[in-house]
């Protein structure tokens, strides 16, 4: 029977660069990029090569202005042209955002990596669309001898957010959030004054990966517009060949995420 030949199958593609516009709190137009994307659906039907070519061609439909509204959009179009049961799309992206050094005010270029993420189940549900970032910052190393002059060093600190909201969160706002709330931030370029001032902070300030993730998770949380979010954060401390891990995520099991 044709019915006896149907059956539950992912498809899909992975690593596809592809140039497009990404959402940008100071350029209406969008920030031109180059996206890695990852595409998989869960279709009820026999392989067929012609599934691939259906992304390809819905992909290049909709390639301006990725976003939380536009992401919406695409994933149920997906969804209706693969006759899927389910669809996943992945867009892995470097977005740039200038900086001004904290003494000399020069300007530098920063790179974060960021992933837009669409998933989508049926025509009645809606869409999940989550926005995930990565901002470096520096935070104070645990072992310390705060009593000395000078006895308190840095660490380098990866903070993961992930938002998923119904209006665009624009990646300019979470880096100022873990900027505010982080020991020092991370910059490109550094004047030798710039690079005095830094130095000298991380040695006579304290300010822990704890207390920072616990503020930006509080941040967060205020937020209306924010259905859901997780604050990861990564440690590479110099002394020893492993990193320390401190997270937390908006949920009815975690007191005060919240409010």
């Amino acid at each position: 029977m044709p019915d006896q030949k149907r059956f539950l199958v992912d498809v899909g593609m992975t690593n596809l660069p592809f140039p497009m516009r990404v959402i940008s709190k100071k350029e209406p137009e969008g920030q031109h990029t180059v996206a890695s994307i990852a595409i998989s659906a869960r279709v009820m039907q026999e392989f067929e090569p012609s599934l691939i070519d259906k992304f390809i061609q819905v992909l290049h439909e909709h390639r301006d202005r990725i976003g939380t509204r536009s992401l919406k959009t695409n994933i149920t179009d997906y969804l209706k042209e693969l006759k899927a049961n389910a669809v996943q799309v992945d867009f892995t992206y470097p977005y740039f955002i200038e900086k001004l050094t904290p003494v000399s005010k020069e300007k530098c270029l920063v790179r974060y990596n960021c992933t837009f993420t669409a998933k989508l189940s049926s025509l009645e549900e809606t869409p999940k669309v989550v926005f995930k970032m990565e901002i470096p910052a520096i935070t104070t190393y645990p072992v310390h001898f705060e009593k000395d002059l000078g006895g308190l060093f840095g660490q380098l600190s990866n903070v993961v957010i992930e938002v998923e909201s119904g209006k665009d969160i624009y990646p300019e706002d979470l880096v100022d959030i873990v900027d505010r709330h982080a020991l020092v931030p991370v910059y490109s370029f550094l004047t030798g004054k710039d690079q005095e001032f830094v130095i000298n902070k991380i040695h006579t300030e304290k300010k822990t990966s704890v207390v920072m993730t616990d503020e930006i998770r509080a941040e967060l949380s205020r937020n209306r517009n924010i259905v859901w979010y997780s604050v990861n954060c990564s440690n590479f401390g110099m002394l020893h060949s492993y990193s320390t891990v401190v997270g937390t995520e908006k949920s009815m099991w975690v007191p005060f995420s919240n409010y």
